[in-house]
């Protein structure tokens, strides 16, 4: 497979795309994300997200150290070409890393956010002492 459609993507200047990963089935929202090229290019071959982490300036690949990883089912491009949205299979019910099914869990309710979705594994619960 050629690796040209990775050229049609219109990249930031960092480099990255934001990526969506959308529940398939139900069609939640459950996180964004960014990729570089090799991060898409290796979603496609492996068929699982794989993003790029700012933070640590890395591959990160969903779930490595979670077990809750995000199977890939269909990839599409937006109109401008600019942003990524994943169909994906969320394994283990938790795509937050605070233990939460979705990352946006807090909603704007009046003047203020308020927490709307209950955490289902707390992080230390997750991933131990050391995160």
């Amino acid at each position: 497979m050629s690796d040209s459609w990775l050229d049609e993507i219109k990249w930031n200047e960092d480099g990255l795309v934001p990526a969506i990963a959308q529940e398939q089935g139900t069609n939640r929202v459950l996180t964004l994300a960014w990729m570089n090229r090799e991060a898409l290019a290796a979603t496609v071959r492996e068929r699982r997200a794989v993003y790029w982490s700012r933070t640590r300036s890395k591959l990160w690949r969903k779930g490595e150290q979670s077990g809750h990883t995000q199977i890939v089912n269909d990839i599409r491009l937006d109109c401008d070409n600019d942003v990524v949205l994943l169909a994906v299979e969320q394994k283990g019910g938790i795509a937050c890393h605070t233990g939460r099914h979705s990352c946006f869990f807090q909603q704007l309710q009046g003047d203020r956010w308020v927490t709307v979705e209950s955490v289902i594994k707390t992080e230390r619960e997750i991933y131990g002492k050391n995160r």
